[in-house]
């Protein structure tokens, strides 16, 4: 069922005050709130791939994978032994979801904080003081600087960019989008130098050794310009939200029942005394904490960095999802306890199970996500497009900055395929990187390249993961909203940010500037 009225035509398709982008994008929402409930699409997506592992193995098509020299073709899924996996693995694969155990974990520490009236009194106090002139940029510049938090952001700050901005009297739809935009589109841009960034450096090396063995990609070959990203990228996301989302945002009606739910007390801004003392108390557990972090992560010979003593591939920071629960429940306790809104240590699992009540219907739509992904990476099917497309751009002989034109216009559209950065960057680099060094293309500007098409297609790919969670977040305020919905709200800002970004390269290639340290 759709979330518009049912007619002959979609809602403000025929609106002479409406915009004809903005016409597009109900045409868009429409047309695809057509489709089944997402569980089913997922279902039906996952028979699609068998299906294709069928034919595609039957004809026989396959690619020799460059980071390994070896074969990659396509597994029928259908063979005898394929069917045998599905039956055996189903289970496996709903457990090993990669969202499942990261949100079930950091809920359970979010949902004392949020229990005990912490995110409340604190959205409302930073909401106050930001301005609602300046609350789409900080939302947005935060969640592509959380990137450093991995995917753990995913839980954290999209229903939190929902709940500020109900608190500021907007659409809590367009909260979640500005949320869901900069964590997703903007996840290979941030502040600081984060554990991809180790791991994509790595990557690029083994394949720039291929032509050069003394090229080394440090993980700040490309901060200079992936800071400057971060305010870019920001900037992009503010303007399109404040010019097409919040249009659009705004029409989509909030359910009335989430309208009456207990924001604890969301519509009066101003902190009553004991929410100011719980802040100031949970804020100094929070500074405590945050210095013990610190000090586990960067103290030479701590037992918590990496086992080669290395700070970016730190447990701290690669599972940060727990130090995020952790950090929540402490902190929401303590406020919890000056506030008076907790007072037996019993409160604490008891708001873990409320917390936790909430994501029944998204473990749901999990399921059928979890088998539709795993049934793609086990066709093989994601590999050979990715290298055929791959192949099909060198062969092109186009000059350099058409090329990075369409080297950023294969990742993004593999992207969709392939939503893990390690693995695409895995098969894309031993055949990017070479053929670019071959025209005077440093390797880090390949990957700065990659970062750029690899990031904004995040939030309009079916096969990530995410998509399916932040669907969920949003039938919280809509419960009819669809696949259409959240691809109609998302897609303005996906394609502005690939554009904006590209352009932002385009500028920094043309000048000269550094992309890293290595080019002082």
């Amino acid at each position: 069922m759709s979330s518009t009225a049912p007619s002959a035509r979609p809602k403000g398709a025929g609106s002479k005050g409406t915009g004809g982008l903005l016409r597009v994008l109900n045409w868009i929402e429409w047309l695809g709130n057509k489709l089944p409930d997402p569980f089913w699409l997922f279902l039906m997506l996952a028979g699609i791939v068998l299906l294709l592992s069928w034919i595609l193995s039957a004809v026989g098509l396959s690619a020799v994978n460059p980071a390994t020299g070896e074969a990659v073709a396509v597994t029928n899924l259908l063979s005898p032994e394929g069917l045998r996996k599905m039956v055996s693995e189903a289970v496996t694969n709903f457990v090993e979801f990669p969202p499942l155990g990261l949100v079930i974990v950091v809920l359970l520490g979010v949902a004392v904080a949020e229990q005990s009236g912490m995110i409340s009194a604190a959205l409302r106090g930073s909401v106050a003081r930001v301005g609602p002139k300046w609350l789409t940029f900080v939302l947005a510049l935060t969640g592509i600087t959380g990137s450093i938090a991995s995917d753990a952001m995913y839980v954290v700050l999209i229903p939190l960019g929902a709940l500020a901005f109900k608190a500021a009297g907007r659409s809590p739809v367009v909260g979640l989008i500005v949320a869901f935009t900069s964590v997703a589109a903007g996840f290979n841009a941030s502040l600081l130098p984060t554990a991809s960034d180790a791991l994509l450096g790595g990557i690029t090396t083994a394949a720039a050794g291929l032509i050069d063995d003394s090229v080394i990609v440090t993980p700040v070959s490309n901060y200079f310009f992936t800071f400057v990203s971060s305010f870019v990228l920001a900037a992009i996301i503010t303007l399109v939200t404040e010019t097409v989302l919040s249009k659009r945002g705004e029409a989509l009606a909030e359910d009335t029942d989430t309208k009456q739910q207990d924001m604890g007390d969301f519509n009066d801004m101003r902190l009553k005394p004991r929410e100011k003392r719980g802040l100031r108390n949970a804020g100094i557990a929070f500074v405590i904490m945050l210095a013990i972090y610190l000090a586990l992560l960067l103290t030479p010979g701590s037992p918590l960095r990496a086992e080669d003593g290395s700070i970016l591939m730190s447990p701290l920071l690669l599972n940060v999802g727990i130090v995020i629960a952790i950090m929540f429940a402490v902190v929401g306790w303590v406020y919890g306890r000056a506030a008076g809104t907790m007072t037996t240590a019993r409160e604490v699992p008891e708001a873990m199970a409320k917390g936790l009540a909430g994501v029944t219907p998204v473990l749901v739509l999990f399921f059928a996500a979890a088998q539709f992904t795993a049934y793609f990476q086990w066709s093989g099917i994601g590999p050979v497009l990715a290298v055929h497309g791959a192949d099909f751009i060198g062969s092109l002989g186009l000059s350099p900055v058409f090329t990075f034109a369409g080297i950023v216009v294969i990742v993004a559209v593999m992207n969709l395929l392939i939503t893990s950065g390690s693995a695409q960057w895995t098969l894309l680099a031993p055949v990017m990187v070479p053929m670019l060094m071959l025209l005077n293309v440093s390797p880090e500007m390949t990957q700065a390249l990659f970062r750029i098409g690899d990031s904004p297609t995040n939030v309009i790919s079916p096969v990530s993961p995410y998509f399916a969670l932040v669907l969920g977040y949003l039938r919280r305020y809509q419960k009819q909203a669809g696949v259409g919905t959240l691809i109609s709200l998302v897609l303005p800002v996906s394609i502005a940010m690939l554009i904006g970004w590209f352009l932002l390269f385009v500028a920094w290639y043309l000048l000269g500037l550094p992309l890293g340290p290595q080019d002082l």
